[in-house]
């Protein structure tokens, strides 16, 4: 347990916001191209200064989260268990890396080159056993057990994105390539009380598709100018309302929007960013020419191009019949569908960490690989609800693995960590940790402490004016601190 000091509220970080009168997302307002701004009620959002705001872009710390929608199997990727009883153990063995002792599923042998060129936390729990409990749980910090239609406090990144932006940047701070926020009905990730300001730029579709292309971002002269001239005609009808308002800050706010909206807009660098084309046919192949290879790629241009936080979601397609890992025996025949999507997967996240390391940027980016849980050690059989990719005929029995909040295994790498190590293990089954137990808190505050956020101290006011902490309990993870 972390030693607290009384939260100290300061003008930098002390910030009242009454909560959104309308809903109105970001998105929606850059995709308007400064068109219009009707439905905006943000209240004193964009007064918190970024800590390192004048440090320089190519230093300043950043992280990429992949996250694997529906909760991978610990054992059958990083925490295989060989020598487990036939109904727990599965049918793929374990292969050893690059580094004695560490050995991982020989469905991923490229990771396997390289590990030590990252960290497996193998023996992360918590209690949040739904999708969106789990979920909520490691990306906000939420303690409850039962699940939420929605969040009730801002995830980590909408956090940092709040803490560390500058207005004055031409590239969104934080970006969502296949957005991590929903599961199914239920959205699993936002700003909560911090409101729509801090969501993501979404960037949606299939960037290995040769039509991609994200809208808002670096059009050509003739449309920055029309833009513009809206722009123009926009802010005297704002004046002309300005008191017809209350003194919130909501112009400041709708300010805000603006700037952000014209650097995207006018900026060859934002637009180049975004350009896949730009990358050598090579190295595209080497990420894999599919949507998740291409989204890895994305994320790396981004960060490098200045980007803090960046998440990409893999889901769909490459995971099998429902478009996830959740590999309950009625959704896939559980060792098929890992078989299925391992290629993609070990493809795209090793070469994501082998252009982080070949160009310089693994000390100042963190690479961070998980999902909401594990899965269940002991395996189930039950009657399939429909075929397709990794799944029998309707009414096929098949094997399958279900949620298992109480042990999963997450892989760091980057961040000018301690890597090729493995922290913690679970019991020989893989049921629960043995050995160096953590929680969210814990991974929180690992995250905060490597993009510099003083996650013992700020703390920022929900919609009722009540300062709430961004962390309640957590400590970072020793063996995860940066190396001198």
């Amino acid at each position: 347990m972390v030693s607290r000091v009384p939260v100290r509220h300061t003008s930098q970080f002390d910030v009242r916001c009454p909560g959104p009168a309308w809903n109105c997302g970001r998105r929606e307002i850059l995709r308007a191209g400064l068109a219009g701004f009707a439905g905006l009620g943000l209240a004193d959002l964009f007064r918190v200064r970024a800590r390192a705001a004048s440090t320089d872009a190519s230093q300043r710390t950043a992280v990429i989260l992949v996250w694997l929608r529906g909760g991978a199997s610990h054992l059958e990727t990083f925490d295989p268990k060989p020598e487990a009883p036939s109904d727990y153990r599965g049918p793929y063995r374990s292969i050893h890396t690059n580094v004695p002792g560490i050995d991982i599923s020989e469905l991923l042998p490229r990771l396997s080159t390289i590990a030590d060129k990252y960290a497996l936390l193998r023996s992360v729990a918590h209690t949040g056993g739904g999708h969106p409990a789990g979920s909520l749980q490691v990306l906000s910090g939420d303690k409850a057990p039962q699940d939420r239609p929605k969040p009730i406090y801002p995830d980590w990144m909408s956090v940092a994105h709040y803490v560390r932006r500058d207005r004055q940047r031409d590239l969104p701070n934080y970006i969502a390539v296949n957005p991590v926020d929903r599961y199914d009905n239920f959205v699993i990730a936002g700003p909560a009380y911090l409101g729509p300001a801090f969501e993501p730029f979404r960037v949606l579709g299939d960037p290995n598709q040769p039509e991609f292309a994200v809208p808002n971002v670096g059009v050509d002269g003739q449309q920055q100018l029309a833009r513009l001239r809206s722009r123009v005609e926009l802010r005297g009808g704002l004046d002309r309302i300005r008191q017809q308002v209350d003194q919130s800050g909501m112009m400041e706010a709708v300010d805000e929007f603006q700037a952000e909206a014209i650097n995207l807009l006018t900026s060859p660098r934002a637009a180049a960013a975004f350009d896949l084309t730009q990358e050598p046919d090579e190295l595209r192949d080497r990420y894999g020419r599919n949507q998740w290879g291409q989204q890895c790629l994305l994320a790396r241009r981004l960060v490098e191009a200045g980007a803090e936080i960046v998440t990409t979601e893999f889901d769909g397609p490459l995971c099998g019949r429902v478009a996830n890992w959740d590999d309950h025996a009625v959704n896939h025949h559980v060792f098929e569908a890992l078989a299925y999507r391992a290629p993609f997967f070990d493809q795209a996240v090793s070469a994501l960490i082998e252009d982080v390391y070949a160009r310089g940027m693994d000390r100042r980016v963190l690479v961070v690989v998980t999902g909401e849980f594990g899965r269940t050690p002991k395996i189930s059989y039950v009657a399939s609800s429909g075929g397709g990719v990794a799944s029998g005929a309707m009414g096929t029995v098949q094997p399958g693995r279900d949620h298992w909040p109480r042990a999963n295994t997450m892989l760091f790498s980057g961040g000018g960590i301690h890597t090729g190590q493995v922290i913690g293990a679970t019991d020989p089954r893989g049921e629960d940790p043995i050995e160096r137990r953590v929680g969210p808190g814990d991974f929180l505050a690992t995250i905060y402490r490597h993009l510099g956020i003083d996650y013992e101290r700020i703390a920022i006011n929900d919609f009722s004016g009540r300062p709430v902490p961004i962390l309640t309990d957590g400590a970072p993870i020793a063996e995860l601190a940066r190396t001198t």
